[in-house]
């Protein structure tokens, strides 16, 4: 059954796996503002009997990032471009992030799993989507990076909390900050990949691992993820709020636009 099909986001059900496409593969799922709406709405349209979400994408690529037509000056068709974003008061931009941040934040909620299929390049916008999930299945070539900081802005879509928490500080601090790459065999052993697993087989290992989530009864794992998630000390609501006023920052000085 499909839920939503929309500005390169799909939907499917299939009892109780969901599965979310990213399909713009001529445009290595770059993502759009649209697209994060069509993300966000995906996640207020699952049904309740889904227990595990599986997002996965077309073509070589997971997510190449934000579209480049976001970093020009007119901006992508139809959407406020950051000039326009950075002549926003405070209130006003911290509450259309929060908007973007949707597409990123309902991927931990307790009552599902979710699981990223991620093959090619996971860079940016991509990478933090990949980090919104629980569980990331890696094909041998993933590319994982986190460019903003190239761009000079920051990572402001939730992925700085996930990675910390998977890496540590010093190398999430290390990866931004630089930017670089990082490849299967690292992203196994720092533990951003739960498995790394040759680029043909990543739709079957990704179908036996969901198959192991569906194995337990779901209420033994909706209240293993909540006890797990509350063993982390950071607060997600205000890591994604500080990382808001860090965007809102750098998008000023940046286009030097004052408060």
């Amino acid at each position: 059954m499909t839920l939503l099909d929309q500005d390169g986001v799909r939907v499917t059900v299939d009892g109780p796996v969901a599965t979310v496409t990213l399909c713009r593969a001529e445009k290595r799922n770059a993502q759009t503002f649209a697209t994060w709406r069509a993300l966000a709405a995906a996640g207020r349209a699952l049904p309740g009997t889904v227990r595990v979400a599986v997002l996965t994408a077309e073509g070589p690529s997971f997510s190449a990032g934000l579209d480049r037509r976001a970093f020009t000056p007119d901006g992508l068709p139809g959407e406020p471009s950051f000039a326009e974003l950075a002549r926003l008061d405070d209130a006003s931009l911290d509450e259309v992030i929060a908007g973007y941040q949707e597409a990123f934040t309902w991927w931990r909620r307790n009552d599902i799993v979710t699981v990223a299929s991620v093959r090619g390049h996971a860079i940016g916008a991509g990478f933090q989507l990949a980090l919104a999930c629980d569980l990331r299945v890696c094909a041998d070539d993933v590319e994982f990076a986190m460019r903003e900081t190239s761009l000079g802005l920051v990572p402001d879509l939730g992925g700085t909390s996930p990675l910390v928490a998977l890496v540590g500080y010093a190398r999430a601090l290390e990866m931004c900050a630089t930017g670089r790459s990082v490849r299967a065999e690292e992203a196994d052993r720092v533990g951003l990949a739960n498995l790394v697993v040759p680029a043909a087989d990543l739709e079957s290992a990704t179908a036996d691992l969901v198959g192991a989530l569906l194995a337990p009864p779901r209420d033994a794992v909706v209240e293993t993820k909540a006890l797990l998630r509350s063993a982390v000390d950071a607060d997600p609501d205000a890591q994604r709020a500080a990382e808001r006023a860090a965007q809102a920052r750098r998008l000023r000085d940046l286009l030097g636009t004052e408060d």
